[in-house]
């Protein structure tokens, strides 16, 4: 969000943390960001965001579908039916609904950007995170056959693929998987990077600009890794 407004687009960030979208508008200092509490786990809370977007600023030439959540870390047996199904509705349902209301309005006006977040564990696996894997693999079905639905109409569907970014979320997994030293835990993760630290949210911000704007105007029904290198090992 700060970096697309820095570069002059209009943004409506959506988040169900109404604290944090305070805290962003006011990091922000300007009306070309508008935010907008949602539970993305409410249909209605999606086509009302959506409603809202479309509104206020007329049109929408990018939608950056980016919100996810973890789950938990356990084997497949022991995986809890309501976590399964949480992190589907957050990673893999409000995705498809978000474009489902969006996607009417680019279509008409023959233009638009969609950016999915998926994840490397979109295109690799790790045990223990039965959910996430299967909802970031889904994703890029969901872009692949989205993005040649919507080519006709010259709107434009891709997944980004982060690997490990130093962010909140990456934060509280430290804390979960080694509560007495996360930050060793941490550096033991990065050593195993080629480029040897984590991503900044920034540099993943940069891939989002990109495919959001017409510099990638002719990409579309891809996979984009930020990953550091670490597919790149993989055998």
């Amino acid at each position: 969000a700060l970096l697309l407004v820095a570069k002059g687009w209009q943004v409506l960030a959506v988040d169900r943390d109404e604290a944090g979208l305070q805290q962003l508008q006011l990091q922000t200092g300007s009306d070309a960001l508008v935010t907008f509490g949602a539970d993305l786990r409410s249909s209605v809370d999606i086509t009302n965001y959506s409603t809202f977007a479309l509104d206020r600023f007329g049109h929408v030439d990018a939608a950056l579908l980016n919100a996810g959540i973890c789950g938990i870390n356990t084997n497949l047996e022991d995986y809890p039916e309501t976590v399964f199904d949480e992190v589907m509705a957050v990673n893999l349902k409000a995705v498809w609904l978000g474009m489902r209301a969006l996607v009417p309005a680019m279509k008409e006006r023959r233009r638009g950007s969609i950016v999915l977040t998926s994840s490397i564990q979109g295109l690799s696996a790790l045990p223990g995170t039965t959910a996430y894997t299967t909802s970031k693999h889904a994703l890029v079905g969901m872009m692949k056959g989205a993005a040649l639905e919507l080519a006709p109409f010259n709107v434009r569907v891709n997944t980004i693929h982060p690997g490990y970014v130093a962010t909140p979320m990456m934060d509280s997994i430290h804390r979960a998987v080694s509560p007495d030293a996360p930050q060793q835990f941490e550096a033991t993760i990065a050593r195993t990077i080629p480029l040897q630290r984590y991503a900044r949210a920034e540099e993943i911000a940069q891939l989002q600009l990109f495919l959001a704007s017409d510099r990638s105007s002719y990409s579309t029904g891809n996979c984009f890794a930020a990953d550091g290198g670490l597919l790149a090992a993989l055998p």
